[in-house]
């Protein structure tokens, strides 16, 4: 007997309360400070026989020769160095605005050749570059491994996490500094995480309220144009006042969010139904393979064959139709599934031909 999990409403109560007020700072980001990503390249050693092959990685041992070289030590050109305990990688990071010279941050190691494990290994001075091919920070260290994979002599392997990626903690110094615009005098400019006019002209109000004077207006959808002091100190005071200054932000707009990988269905409190009459029914298509082994006559020098047979059952289910009246709101929709004994998957279904016919008053959305 087939059984239908209830759909149910999981934290939509979040979804579905009034809005409550959140701070500036949860709400936007001020403009120009931000992170930027770093990338290197680099060689990690000292690994227990799970580094490249070095027949099939070549770039590894041209640049381990290449440090050699740089190091003061030659490789005769005759050498073929099967190296087992170096690994080419990948190195990149995260650059926090603001990191002054000396400062360190993470950085993340991915192997790059066909190295098993970085487990145990060492990462030398790599230099870690931006987006102007300008290098920013040197990084170096032990890498730390999460993942483990182990390997048997027959071939079978067992792999926990993934082994050919680490991290170095404070495993980059900072060189160089990222000159940004915070101190430059002029407006502040806070960018809204999500865009919405609603929101932007609240942030305004609510930030010449609190200060009692017209200093922030909204320039479209996302962005807050704030006047600040020009001395640093001053506009780092200022901004901080205005990181605690309380918005009631928009509510989000009708919409219906469907993970096609999942079935797992949101819906918020604005989605409505205009009228409109949905059937839902069931069909089931089963096909059942049972090969059959014909065996030869005697003395008719045949062979002995498989021959598949194949088995196709239809089974329909009942049908079941019910009336969505003007302005169904989401407890109604979820109810009325339920009633027919639909799964989640099949509210998909519904919801897609209800916005197909133009019923679902929504922004349906995919992922």
């Amino acid at each position: 007997m087939k059984r239908f999990l209830p759909i149910l409403l999981l934290p939509l109560a979040l979804l579905m309360a009034t809005a409550q007020a959140e701070r500036v700072k949860d709400l936007a980001d001020v403009s120009g400070v931000r992170n930027n990503a770093l990338i290197g390249y680099g060689l990690v050693v000292g690994l227990n026989g799970t580094g490249d092959q070095t027949t099939q990685a070549p770039f590894t041992v041209q640049s381990l020769e290449s440090m050699l070289r740089q190091l003061g030590v030659t490789v005769p050109a005759t050498t073929n160095p099967q190296l087992k305990n170096v690994a080419a990688v990948a190195v990149h990071a995260e650059f926090p605005a603001f990191a002054k010279l000396g400062q360190t941050i993470d950085v993340t190691v991915a192997s790059i050749g066909n190295a098993t494990s970085l487990r145990g290994g060492s990462l030398l001075m790599s230099p870690l570059k931006g987006a102007d091919g300008q290098v920013y920070c040197l990084a170096q260290g032990n890498v730390i491994v999460g993942g483990l994979g182990v390997t048997a002599k027959d071939g079978s392997r067992v792999s926990v996490n993934i082994p050919s990626v680490g991290r170095i903690p404070n495993g980059a110094s900072v060189e160089r500094e990222v000159p940004n615009a915070f101190a430059g005098g002029g407006d502040l400019h806070l960018n809204l995480h999500t865009a919405d006019f609603t929101t932007a002209a609240r942030t305004a109000e609510a930030i010449n309220r609190t200060l009692g004077a017209p200093v922030a207006r909204a320039v479209d959808a996302v962005t807050v144009a704030v006047k600040a002091p020009a001395d640093t100190n001053d506009r780092v005071s200022f901004l901080s006042s205005l990181e605690d200054v309380e918005v009631n932000p928009g509510d989000a707009p009708a919409r219906v969010i469907i993970n096609s990988r999942t079935g797992t269905v949101v819906i918020n409190r604005h989605v409505e139904v205009m009228p409109a009459a949905v059937a839902h029914g069931n069909l089931s298509v089963t096909i059942t393979e049972r090969p059959r082994i014909s065996q030869p006559g005697p003395f008719s020098k045949g062979t002995t064959e498989v021959v598949p047979t194949s088995t196709i059952d239809v089974k329909e289910g009942s049908g079941h139709m019910f009336v969505f009246q003007s302005g169904t709101n989401l407890d109604d929709i979820v109810r009325a599934v339920n009633q027919v004994g639909a799964a989640p998957g099949d509210l998909v279904a519904i919801l897609e031909a209800l916005k197909e016919a133009g019923a679902l008053r929504a922004e349906l959305v995919v992922i």
